[in-house]
């Protein structure tokens, strides 16, 4: 297994479209995250009542230990741009020719398939660490006297990481089914960012909710809304209180998606045509 992490690393490590999601990962979560602390300062700075009002009503979710899961949730619209990196990795092997070249090397069917595993693994592992560097700066810098309380709230951070190995696990396998880059991102697109968002909201008004069990929304649940969004009235609370309560459930939900996911690939892959 070790030495196929070391080649995937090496293949990664030397595409530039890859150093490219990094640097806009590394801008984007610090940026949104930035304008909604200004945004939060804006309402909270001054000395007019309002503004008082406003500090004691929502707190500080910038701080510790708040700070794990405010930047989770709004870095989390952002898997976007690693899912597209992902697809972009397993086309080009279909575009290159690069997997026929593996099992010419000696590689077996599963072991093509292990490796691209790898490829989202680290991929997760790095935006959740750039997640990570963000919360923890804006945990320090909005309010330094609450460092000692960090250690709170940190079960946000397997949490991100399952959500975004889950949701770049979906896109691998539609780049991987796809195998051409264009049709695979518009069908990504199209479906992450308009089919699944009409049918959630539909299913929460209309169809008790099932919207829940779609592949994205199932691991969207992991991260509900900051604990601030449950001040604006007793609907408001008792709706974070049950999402909170949904989080065991859809851990588990997560965990057999990815899996099965990652287990049609492979049978996928056993009969494919190469």
């Amino acid at each position: 297994m070790l030495p196929l992490l070391k080649i995937e690393w090496l293949k990664i490590k030397k595409y530039p479209a890859f150093w490219w999601m990094l640097a806009i990962v590394g801008l984007t979560y610090p940026g949104v995250n930035g304008m909604t602390y200004y945004g939060y300062l804006k309402a909270t700075t001054g000395k007019e009542i309002t503004n008082n009002l406003a500090k004691m009503f929502l707190g500080n979710p910038f701080a510790f230990p708040e700070t794990w899961h405010s930047v989770a949730y709004f870095s989390s619209f952002f898997i976007l741009l690693p899912s597209i990196l992902v697809i972009m990795l397993v086309t080009n092997e279909y575009t290159f020719r690069t997997h026929r070249q593996n099992i010419i090397d000696g590689w077996s069917r599963a072991q093509f398939i292990t490796s691209k595993l790898f490829d989202v693994l680290i991929v997760s592992a790095i935006v959740t660490i750039v997640y990570f560097i963000v919360a923890a700066g804006f945990g320090v810098y909005a309010d330094s006297t609450l460092t000692h309380q960090w250690t709170k709230q940190l079960q946000y951070i397997p949490l991100f990481f399952l959500q975004t190995l889950a949701q770049l696990s979906i896109a691998f396998m539609l780049g991987y089914l796809i195998k051409k880059a264009f049709i695979a991102l518009g069908i990504f697109l199209f479906y992450y960012l308009v089919i699944e968002n009409i049918a959630v909201g539909y299913a929460r008004f209309k169809l008790n909710d099932i919207g829940r069990f779609l592949p994205f929304e199932i691991s969207d649940r992991l991260i509900p809304p900051p604990v601030f969004f449950s001040r604006f009235g007793k609907d408001a609370k008792a709706s974070y209180d049950h999402a909170l309560s949904l989080i065991p459930g859809h851990v588990i939900y997560t965990i057999l998606l990815t899996a099965a996911t990652w287990l049609i690939c492979y049978a996928v892959h056993k009969k494919r045509d190469l």
